[in-house]
C-alpha cells in the first residue's frame, strides 16, 4: 500500500530545475531526499543561515554533509533574521528567509535557472498555522492558513506535502535510514507555535482523531471563499477607482466596504488596517457628507486622508 508521503511526491510536478529549502531537519530532509531520488540532477539545495543560534554554523556542515552523499549542490545565504521591536520573530525570520531564497535564484542563475522553490511544511504545519490565526483573531486570509502554490519575485513556490503528517513524514524517512538535527528552538514552548505542537495538538487528536483532515477541510473552503471576496473586491475597486471617491465608498454595504478597503490598502499601498482602525475609518468616511468635512486616521504605517473628493493614504516618512 502507497503511503501517504509517496502519494503527495507522486503528484507532486514541479517545473525543473527545482530548489528544495533545506534546514537538515526531518521534514525538508525527507523532501530533499524524495526529490533528488526522483529528478536526479535537477535538484538543487537552498539553505539560509539565520544567525539566529550558535548551533547555525553546526546545521550548515551538516547539510553540506547530506548533500555531498547525495551528490545535490547546495547554496548557502547569510542573513540577520534578528525581530524589531514589536515584530514577530517567526515574521522576520520567515521574511528574511524568503529574501534569501531570492537572493540565491538571482545570484546562481548562471548556474541553474531554478523556477521552483519546494518547501517541507505539512500537514501538522497547517493546522498550527490555523490554530495561531483564529488565536489572533484573523479573517479569511489568516484562516486559509498556507497555500500549496505561489508566485514571488518569479519565482514559483510550492508545498507538496501540506495533507502528510508529520508521523507518516517521519516514518518514510525512518524507512530510508537518513539522518537529520533537531533544532532546538522547536522545543522551546516560549514561542506559541510550540506550546500548540506540544500541547494543543496532542489534546485535540484525543478528542477527534481525524482533526488534521477536517481542519484543513476548513481551510480550503476559508481559502475558496477569500478567492471569491478578492474578485469582488477587485471588481468594486475598478468602479469607485484609486484613489476611490468617497461618494462611491458611501453607497456600499459595511461588510463590502470594509472588504473593499482592505484590498485596496494592501494592494495600492501595502498596508493591513486592525479592525478598530478599519472601523473608525468607514465611520469617517459616513460623515463626509459636506464638501468642508476633513478625514485623517493613523492606518498602519500611514495616515487614510481626504483629498477633494478621493480618500487617499500616504506614509510620512516616505516624503
Amino acid at each position: 500500500m502507497t503511503r501517504p508521503f509517496e502519494q503527495a511526491m507522486a503528484a507532486f510536478a514541479p517545473a525543473l530545475p527545482l530548489g528544495v529549502a533545506f534546514s537538515g531537519g526531518a521534514d525538508s530532509t525527507a523532501l530533499l531526499l524524495a526529490c533528488a531520488q526522483r529528478w536526479p540532477g535537477q535538484v538543487v539545495a537552498l539553505h539560509v543561515h539565520h544567525g539566529l543560534q550558535a548551533a547555525g554554523d553546526d546545521f550548515e556542515r551538516h547539510c553540506y554533509t547530506v548533500c555531498a552523499a547525495l551528490g545535490v549542490p547546495l547554496w548557502c545565504q547569510h542573513v540577520d533574521a534578528r525581530h524589531a521591536p514589536g515584530q514577530s520573530p517567526e515574521a522576520a525570520a520567515r521574511h528574511a528567509r524568503y529574501k534569501a531564497f531570492e537572493a540565491l535564484a538571482l545570484d546562481n542563475k548562471a548556474k541553474s535557472a531554478i523556477q521552483t522553490i519546494a518547501i517541507a511544511q505539512h500537514a501538522d504545519d497547517q493546522i498550527e498555522t490555523l490554530l495561531l490565526a483564529l488565536s489572533r483573531g484573523a479573517g479569511l486570509p489568516g484562516l486559509s492558513a498556507m497555500a500549496a502554490q505561489w508566485q514571488r519575485a518569479g519565482l514559483t513556490y510550492c508545498r507538496p506535502l501540506l495533507q502528510v503528517s508529520r508521523v507518516s513524514l517521519r516514518a518514510w524517512l525512518s524507512a530510508q535510514g537518513s539522518s537529520f538535527i533537531e533544532d532546538p528552538s522547536n522545543t522551546d514552548e516560549r514561542f506559541t507555535r510550540n506550546r500548540i505542537r506540544a500541547q494543543l495538538l496532542p489534546a485535540l487528536q484525543r478528542c477527534f482523531p481525524q482533526f488534521l483532515d477536517t481542519f484543513a477541510r476548513s481551510s480550503r473552503h476559508a481559502a475558496q471563499a477569500q478567492l471569491v471576496l478578492q474578485e469582488v473586491a477587485e471588481a468594486d475597486l475598478a468602479r469607485v477607482g484609486a484613489p476611490p471617491l468617497l461618494a462611491d465608498l458611501q453607497t456600499l454595504r459595511p461588510a463590502r466596504l470594509a472588504n473593499l478597503l482592505r484590498h485596496w490598502l494592501l494592494t495600492v499601498h501595502h498596508t493591513t488596517p486592525s479592525t478598530a482602525q478599519l472601523e473608525e475609518l468607514m465611520r469617517q468616511i459616513a460623515a463626509c457628507q459636506t464638501r468642508g468635512h476633513q478625514l485623517q486616521l493613523k492606518v498602519g504605517q500611514g495616515f487614510c486622508v481626504r483629498r477633494g473628493k478621493a480618500l487617499d493614504w500616504y506614509n510620512p516618512t516616505l516624503f
